[in-house]
């Protein structure tokens, strides 16, 4: 992976983790409509760390929410009521929503990496993206806020989570999937989707240090992710606002068709080359 191609997926990752449109699919699938010869064991160390760099966006966006859960978990728990407040609420469930994936990810982690060089398997799981944003839109009653959410919702929508290890199927849309089909607004579904996605990509961030560190030309890798690791954080910091909007004002029917387009699209190149 060259500087050149390591700073252009990275802008691609900003612009996309955050809409319903998976952003490791297009990780995928840009490098393969492009034609671009990457190593697979490099690319998968390189998706995750973009997604981390992400994660800081997130924390520089949602700094202020952050610190008033932190400081209402540690303040209800010292009371012995950790669940008086509605922040410290939140924390639980973020931290019962990310049990999930965690498990599931660690249990089949060579499988999931694999999975992150196969473009026909990320042209399909778009489609299955498409349908779960079609569900969400077409059943979701979107009545509740997130001043109504229990720990079963936190719950569900962290099993929905699980569906987006795989590259192509989107975290944000199968997250807001799950929270619209509790019958929360699309706005707070989408909120609390951001705002769980700090530990999965904080543990995400944990296992590709390890890979990172197997390379044996460490320094010459890690120059190359650098630029792209930067332009990952700073278009997802500008990008969080923006798509928060465009959540809130517009049907997910637009981010399922799209989903369904790039996968008609990848699928047709995929077949077509081979």
């Amino acid at each position: 992976m060259t500087v050149l191609q390591a700073i252009f997926l990275g802008v691609v990752q900003g612009l996309t983790e955050f809409l319903p449109v998976s952003s490791s699919g297009h990780l995928v699938i840009v490098p393969f409509l492009l034609q671009w010869e990457l190593l697979p064991q490099e690319t998968f160390v390189f998706d995750v760390l973009v997604q981390v760099a992400t994660l800081a966006g997130v924390f520089a966006f949602f700094w202020q929410d952050f610190y008033q859960i932190a400081r209402a978990m540690i303040h209800d728990a010292r009371d012995r009521r950790p669940f008086n407040s509605l922040p410290s609420r939140l924390g639980w469930y973020i931290i019962l929503a990310t049990i999930p994936a965690s498990v599931v990810g660690l249990a089949f982690l060579d499988g999931i990496e694999n999975s992150f060089s196969n473009p026909l398997l990320a042209g399909i799981a778009l489609l299955f993206t498409a349908g779960l944003l079609a569900l969400a839109e077409r059943f979701g009653r979107r009545n509740r806020s997130l001043e109504d959410m229990t720990w079963l919702d936190g719950l569900v929508v962290g099993l929905f989570q699980v569906f987006a290890l795989l590259p192509g199927i989107s975290r944000s849309g199968a997250t807001i999937t799950g929270g619209m089909t509790r019958d929360l607004e699309r706005r707070a579904a989408a909120r609390f989707s951001f705002l769980m996605s700090a530990p999965v990509l904080f543990a995400a961030g944990l296992v590709s240090t390890v890979d990172l560190l197997q390379f044996k030309d460490l320094s010459s890798v890690w120059l190359r992710f650098l630029p792209g690791f930067l332009a990952a954080g700073i278009v997802g910091y500008l990008s969080i606002g923006w798509l928060l909007k465009i959540l809130n004002r517009y049907p997910l029917y637009y981010f399922s068709a799209y989903c369904v387009l790039m996968s008609l699209i990848t699928l047709a190149i995929y077949f077509f080359r081979n």
